[in-house]
């Protein structure tokens, strides 16, 4: 029988105690060796990815934050994928053409040729991705280099510093700012100083992304204002990345401009859509980047060794309801012109609600969002107790507990030294049903009630 020594009992102690040293030691070379690389910052979580986990914590009644319909897309999308599922063709469930399913980059072709005035080559001028949001990333990651700058007009779409900042990229940012009203504010009313505009573009600028319709303030770009971006683009010989993923949300007498049909901007110009948001189906997560074979490039270099191919099946019903919708374009019924018409009653309807409970919000031109100013709310709410830096994230976040309804902070969408910008205001989506958007009425008026 083997029993204990002290001398034993020494060693074992010391051999415990050289391995604990060697346990922290290798813990600590772990995380030295393993850390975020610096381009990604300190890992900071999205404003998506925090206020998704809000609904889930908070459960409001109506969850206004998100970006999405809650109902339906048009009856022909969702059986075009459905028939697809069940299809006796086998090859529709395996992978397809890496730059874009063929039957789909055809009829993209087919649908923006005329709209920029060009012929669109669709095996070299188009390029399927998954969502708008690839896209972007490969546009970006495919063309900014290290020490490039690139010009970002704020509010941005939040996804966009970061690709940036990852491909070695400066981003140099100028806000959109309304000019003082006492009335009515639009969108339109939000501009850009043309000289401090002007004052950004120098040798090292490589691109400028605009966004128009504009997430979140649904400013539609006008003829002089893209005319004005385009000029500096083409004396400074800089690429100009358009995102319009909102190209079809834009309400009369407004009209949509794609900058690379404007004269000479389309051999600098790369354009971003949406399959998502052109037919209600963000869930899909499929989109598409336009522009000369020589910028498209680039983008095909990043695609094909990061995402490779996209959904065989979703590609081939986006493509069967754009093919749809081609053979009605000229007629009332087609999605492209309906769906504008469709939302404006909605975009009135939570603009009146908002006014009424005290906020202030600017009325878009495009997109489905409505930025509004709450605070005149701030005698009526306590901000006290909520621990974020930001005020809008603090209004957003009690506004959700007491009166059920959730907005997005738009200071998210701003550049660290200019989200005191973004602090008086909160993001609200009305793509919703109707009974939602008439219960964050009567929610927002029995809140009012009970705050006097």
């Amino acid at each position: 029988m083997f029993r204990w020594r002290p001398a034993a009992k020494c060693a074992i102690r010391s051999a415990h105690h050289i391995n604990t040293k060697r346990v922290i030691s290798f813990s600590s070379t772990m995380t030295d060796k393993f850390t975020l690389p610096a381009r990604y910052g300190a890992g900071e979580k999205s404003v998506w990815i925090e206020y998704i986990q809000l609904v889930a914590e908070y459960k409001p009644a109506v969850n206004l934050g998100q970006g999405f319909p809650d109902y339906f897309p048009p009856e022909h999308v969702t059986k075009a994928l459905a028939d697809i599922a069940t299809s006796e063709n086998p090859l529709l469930q395996q992978y397809t053409r890496g730059f874009g399913h063929p039957r789909l980059v055809q009829n993209l072709a087919k649908l923006y040729s005329p709209l920029v005035g060009k012929q669109l080559d669709p095996l070299n001028e188009i390029l399927v991705t998954n969502g708008a949001y690839e896209a972007l990333f490969s546009a970006i990651l495919g063309h900014v280099d290290n020490g490039d700058e690139v010009i970002v007009i704020e509010p941005f779409f939040d996804c966009y510093e970061i690709m940036i900042k990852s491909a070695g990229g400066v981003p140099k940012f100028i806000a959109l700012k309304p000019k003082s009203s006492s009335g009515v504010i639009t969108s339109a009313d939000w501009v850009l100083d043309e000289k401090e505009l002007s004052s950004l573009f120098n040798e090292r600028t490589k691109m400028i992304i605009v966004n128009t319709p504009h997430n979140p303030l649904g400013k539609v770009f006008t003829q002089q204002e893209l005319e004005t971006i385009a000029n500096l683009c083409i004396k400074h010989n800089v690429l100009c990345l358009s995102d319009e993923v909102y190209e079809w949300m834009v309400y009369e007498p407004k009209k949509h401009i794609r900058i690379a049909s404007m004269p000479n901007m389309w051999d600098r110009t790369i354009t971003v859509g949406s399959a998502g948001k052109t037919f209600s189906v963000t869930g899909w997560k499929t989109g598409w980047a336009y522009g000369p074979a020589q910028l498209m490039r680039n983008l095909q270099v990043v695609h094909q060794n990061c995402v490779y191919t996209c959904a065989t099946p979703i590609q081939e019903a986006i493509a069967r309801s754009l093919e749809f919708e081609l053979a009605r374009y000229d007629t009332p019924e087609c999605f492209f012109t309906s769906l504008a018409r469709e939302l404006l009653a909605k975009r009135d309807y939570l603009v009146k609600v908002l006014r009424d409970n005290g906020f202030n919000p600017t009325v878009p031109d495009g997109g489905y969002f409505i930025v509004a100013d709450w605070t005149k709310l701030g005698n009526k709410i306590d901000l006290s107790g909520e621990p974020d830096k930001y005020k809008d994230y603090r209004f957003t976040k009690k506004f959700a507990k007491e009166a059920g309804v959730l907005a997005i902070p738009p200071s998210a969408f701003y550049s660290e030294q200019h989200k005191h910008l973004g602090e008086k205001f909160a993001r609200f989506c009305f793509i919703k049903k109707d009974e939602n958007l008439v219960l964050t009425e009567k929610l927002m008026k029995e809140w009012s009630a009970k705050k006097g």
